[in-house]
């Protein structure tokens, strides 16, 4: 009796090991929803990686998200949901993104939770794309013609901004907003200092130890 149990044991680890798990998904229908973490849970979402040619001919964001036997949710995500978490993952709906009087098109950017505020990754439009990320060779022309021209550029560059889940506004995160986050942690900021870019790759990685050593206090 007991090889047997011992036998199902075995045989019940090894088929966990084997079966697919199911992601935990969740659609927030408002910035209240995902504010308050109470959304709908449902298990048929798609996140797909868009190609660096989809997003240059047609703009938005890094990843689409669909429920590919589900025509009605999949134009439900694309046009009303706010956010989407996958896992551990969070991606928000840029067509619900505002930075200023600018858009940043459809499709989802990918996000993070970090001392109360979402900072999400998308394109650099108005300060951003006039910024320290502007090719050396753009014409520097002013007001919305410059920034045009600067965001198409940039098209494949990617920038964080801060969501505030009060109050829905976005700010572009960049060098002198950084140094205010890390601020309580003064071997980080003497670290970034020295960063000359306020690419997203530079942003995430700080923001990313940030949001660790909060978690550990």
């Amino acid at each position: 009796m007991k090889k047997r149990v011992v036998l199902w044991t075995l045989l019940l680890s090894i088929l966990g090991g084997v079966l697919p798990c199911t992601a935990q998904q969740i659609m927030y229908a408002n910035l209240k929803e995902l504010r308050e973490e109470q959304g709908d849970t449902v298990t048929t979402l798609q996140v797909e990686r868009r190609s660096k040619n989809q997003i240059y001919l047609m703009g938005g964001a890094d990843y689409r998200i669909t429920a590919p036997e589900n025509s009605g949710m999949s134009r439900y995500l694309r046009k009303r949901c706010y956010a989407v978490r996958v896992d551990t993952a969070l991606y928000v709906n840029c067509r619900k993104m505002r930075y200023k009087r600018y858009r940043f098109g459809q499709w989802y950017a990918p996000a993070m939770w970090v001392g109360g505020k979402i900072y999400f990754s998308a394109q650099p439009v108005g300060q951003a794309a006039t910024s320290t990320l502007m090719p050396a060779n753009a014409a520097k022309l002013g007001g919305e013609v410059g920034d045009a021209i600067a965001a198409s550029g940039l098209v494949h560059d990617r920038v964080y901004y801060e969501l505030d889940p009060e109050t829905g506004r976005s700010e572009f995160v960049g060098k002198e907003k950084m140094l205010q986050l890390l601020s309580d942690f003064p071997e980080l900021r003497a670290r970034f200092e020295g960063e000359t870019s306020e690419s997203a790759e530079v942003i995430g990685r700080y923001l990313k130890m940030i949001q660790t050593k909060k978690e550990s206090l």
